[in-house]
C-alpha cells in the first residue's frame, strides 16, 4: 500500500458494559472509571445513585469528577488510542454510619459553603469512652453530595482543615462564577490610516516646524482598513448545587454602519473586513463612527499649530473646527465651518466659511469666496470669481463681481458692484449699484466709476477720417478731369456714336466703319487719357471703401470698449463723491492688484469728479461714456 493512501475510518469506540456498579460506571483493578462516551448528566446520575446508596467513592479524583460532569477545569487525561481516560476513583466502598455522624451540617450563604472543623471522636469499642478520630475527605465529598453540595467543593481547604481540627469555620465551596465572552470588535488592520504629525521635511533637509508630514492619510483602492472580530461566548459558571449558571451573551455589532462612501464590506475565509473601494482621502466621523474615501478632505480638529499646522493640501478641503490666527490653509474648494483667523490660498473651486472671517485673509484663483458670518479687518481677493459678504468691517476686497449686504470703511474694487448699505467707503468698478451711502466717522464715501480709455482708438479714427478725406479729394479731382475730357467736340461725339455703336442703335456702312476708324486716330490720345483716370478713380474709390469698413469697425469697436460703466446711487444719506476713473482694458486686470496698492489708490485723489452730494440719489452711464 502506498504511504499517501488514506486510512479507513476509525471504528467507534466500544461503549462500557452494563454489568459494573452503574450502567455507565466500570470497576477495575486500577480504579473505578466512567464511560466518556456519556460525559455529562449521564455520569451525574450514576455518581448521585452511588452516593445516595450510602457508598462512598475511595481515593476520589474530584477535578476528573467535576470536569466529567460539568466539563469545568482542567482537560481530562487521554490514553493512548486519543480518548479520554476519565478515572473518577480508585474504588467504591460502604459509608460507615457511625462515621457519618461524624459530619456536621454546612453553612451556605453568598455563593460559600462554610464548615466549622472541630475535633471528632468515635465511641471505643465494648462501650469505652470516646476515641478522637479524623475526617476523610472521601467521606467529606460524599456527605456534602448528600448535603446539595455538588460542586466547587476547595480541596485544599477541605484538606487543611481535616489535618488541622481546631481551625474552626472554613469556606468548603464556593459558587463558580460565569466567565464573560467577548463582544464583537473592530481592529484596524492597515498602517495607511494612521497619521503622521511628524515635522514635514523639505527637500533641501530642513525640517518646517510649522507643517506635518502626513495630517490626513490618503489611502489606495483595494486597501483593507478594519476587520471585524466576531464575538466569543464566555463560559458557564456553576451554582453549588450543580446548576449551571449561563454567562451574558456577548453583544455583537453592525459592520455595516462602518462603511462610508468609497468603502465597502468584503468577507472571505480571513474574516470581514472594511475595503477601500477607491483611492482617496480617509474621512472619520466621529460620532457615527462612519469612515469614507473620497476626494475631499474632512477635518473637525481645527487648525492650529497643536492640531494640524499649517496645511498644503491638493484635493477639496471641509473644516468644522476654527482656524487659529498665522495658520495657512493651501488646497482647492474649501469649506470652513468655524470661525477663521488664519489665511486661506485657493487655487480654484469654492471658498465657503460658514461663519466668521476675523483679522485674516481669503484668495482665490479661479474660484468665488463666500462668508456667512461676519467679516473684519480682512482681506478678500478673488482673481477669476465672486465676493459674496453679508457685512464686511474695515476690508479690502477685490474680484470680478462683489456683494455685499452692509459694507462699513472697507476698500473695494472690482468689475462689478453691487452693495446694499456703503458707510464710510472707497470703492471702484465699471458698473456699480448700491441703495444706501453715507459716510462714516472720519471716513468719506467715494464712489469711482471706472471708464476705459480710448485715446488710442481715437487717434486710429483720426488718421482714418483724414485718409478718408484725401480718398474723397482725389475722386473730386478725377471726376472733374474726366468731365473736361469728355466735353471736347470729337471726344464727345466719337464717344456718342461708339456708345450707339456698342448698343445696337447704329449700324455703319464700310465706308462709315473706315470714316469712324479715322475719327478713333484723330482723338486717340484723348482716349487713352481718359482710360488712365478711369482706373485711377476706381482704385481710389476701391480704397475709400476699404478705409470707411475699417472706420466702422474701429468705430463699433470704441463703442463697446466703452459701454458698460454706469453708476446707480438710490439713495444718499450724506456726503458722497463720485468720480470718473480711466483705465485700460488692453492692460493686465485692473481689480488683481495687492490690498495695499488698492488701499492708497482709492484713497487718493484720483479721478475726475462727476457728482458730490448729501442727499437724493444719482445715476451715470451712456453708450459711450469713455474717456479720451
Amino acid at each position: 500500500m502506498s504511504d499517501t493512501a488514506v486510512a479507513p475510518p476509525a471504528a467507534p469506540a466500544a461503549r462500557f458494559d452494563s454489568t459494573g456498579p452503574e450502567h455507565c460506571i466500570q470497576r477495575r483493578p486500577d480504579g473505578i472509571y466512567a464511560d466518556p462516551a456519556v460525559l455529562g448528566t449521564t455520569v451525574l446520575a450514576a455518581v448521585d445513585s452511588i452516593l445516595r446508596s450510602g457508598s462512598v467513592l475511595s481515593g476520589i479524583d474530584y477535578p476528573v469528577l467535576i470536569k466529567a460532569i460539568y466539563d469545568s477545569g482542567p482537560a481530562l487525561p487521554t490514553g493512548p488510542d486519543g480518548r479520554p481516560v476519565v478515572r473518577i476513583a480508585s474504588d467504591i466502598v460502604p459509608f460507615n454510619a457511625q462515621r457519618r455522624s461524624l459530619y456536621r451540617s454546612v453553612r451556605i450563604a453568598g455563593g460559600e459553603a462554610e464548615y466549622c472543623f472541630e475535633p471528632v471522636f468515635l465511641a471505643g469499642p465494648g462501650g469505652e469512652g470516646e476515641i478522637q478520630t479524623s475526617l476523610d475527605f472521601d467521606e467529606f465529598v460524599a456527605d456534602m453530595w448528600t448535603k446539595g453540595i455538588r460542586f466547587g467543593i476547595d480541596i485544599a481547604g477541605v484538606r487543611a482543615g481535616i489535618a488541622n481540627p481546631g481551625l474552626g469555620r472554613v469556606v468548603v465551596a464556593r459558587r463558580l462564577e460565569p466567565e464573560a465572552g467577548l463582544d464583537a470588535t473592530v481592529v484596524e488592520v492597515s498602517d495607511d490610516i494612521h497619521r503622521s504629525d511628524a515635522p514635514r521635511q523639505l527637500s533641501n533637509g530642513k525640517l518646517d516646524l510649522m507643517c506635518f508630514q502626513n495630517r490626513f492619510p490618503q489611502v489606495q483602492g483595494g486597501t483593507r482598513l478594519l476587520q471585524k472580530l466576531p464575538s466569543k461566548v464566555g463560559k458557564p459558571g456553576f451554582e453549588l448545587s450543580g446548576i449551571r449558571i449561563e454567562p451574558a451573551a456577548p453583544r455583537d455589532l453592525e459592520f455595516s454602519t462602518y462603511a462610508g462612501e468609497g468603502t465597502s464590506i468584503e468577507k472571505s475565509a480571513a474574516g470581514e473586513f472594511l475595503v477601500a473601494v477607491r483611492t482617496g482621502f480617509l474621512n472619520v466621523d466621529p460620532k457615527t463612527r462612519r469612515i469614507a474615501v473620497g476626494d475631499k478632505i474632512v477635518s473637525r480638529d481645527g487648525v492650529s499649530a497643536r492640531t494640524t499646522g499649517n496645511l498644503q493640501l491638493t484635493g477639496d478641503y471641509e473644516e468644522f473646527g476654527d482656524v487659529q490666527e498665522k495658520r495657512v490653509i493651501e488646497g482647492n474648494g474649501i469649506t470652513v465651518h468655524g470661525n477663521v483667523y488664519g489665511d486661506i490660498h485657493s487655487r480654484g473651486g469654492m471658498v465657503r466659511l460658514r461663519a466668521t472671517l476675523v483679522g485674516g485673509s481669503v484668495h482665490n484663483k479661479h474660484g468665488d469666496i463666500q462668508v456667512d458670518g461676519v467679516t473684519a479687518n480682512a482681506i478678500l481677493q478673488a482673481s477669476a470669481g465672486t465676493v459674496t459678504l453679508q457685512r464686511a468691517e474695515n476690508c479690502v476686497i477685490s474680484g470680478t463681481r462683489v456683494r455685499i449686504e452692509h459694507a462699513i470703511n472697507c476698500e473695494i474694487m472690482a468689475d462689478e458692484i453691487s452693495i446694499g448699505n456703503a458707510e464710510g467707503c472707497a470703492l471702484a468698478a465699471r458698473r456699480i449699484s448700491i441703495d444706501n451711502t453715507a459716510p462714516w466717522r472720519e471716513s468719506e464715501m467715494l464712489v469711482y466709476v471706472l471708464c476705459a480709455e480710448c485715446g488710442r482708438i481715437d487717434d486710429m479714427l483720426e488718421q482714418i477720417g483724414a485718409r478718408l478725406a484725401q480718398f474723397d479729394a482725389a475722386a473730386t479731382r478725377h471726376k472733374l478731369e474726366l468731365s473736361h475730357l469728355c466735353a471736347q467736340p470729337e471726344v464727345r461725339k466719337y464717344l456718342e456714336i461708339a456708345g450707339r455703336v456698342r448698343s445696337g442703335e447704329m449700324s455703319l456702312t464700310p465706308a462709315q466703319a473706315q470714316q469712324f476708324k479715322q475719327m478713333g486716330q484723330a482723338v486717340g490720345p484723348e482716349l487713352q487719357k481718359i482710360g488712365d483716370v478711369s482706373a485711377a478713380r476706381k482704385a481710389v474709390e476701391a480704397e475709400h471703401a476699404e478705409g470707411k469698413a475699417l472706420l466702422e469697425r474701429f468705430t463699433a469697436q470704441r463703442i463697446e470698449r466703452a459701454a458698460g460703466s454706469e453708476v446707480k446711487l438710490r439713495l444718499l444719506q450724506g456726503d458722497t463723491q463720485v468720480r470718473q476713473l480711466a483705465f485700460d482694458p488692453d492692460g493686465a486686470c485692473f481689480y488683481d492688484l495687492p490690498a495695499r496698492e488698492i488701499k492708497s489708490r482709492l484713497r487718493g485723489n484720483e479721478g475726475t469728479p462727476l457728482h458730490a452730494a448729501a442727499s437724493g440719489s444719482y445715476a451715470w452711464g451712456g453708450a459711450a461714456p469713455a474717456l479720451p
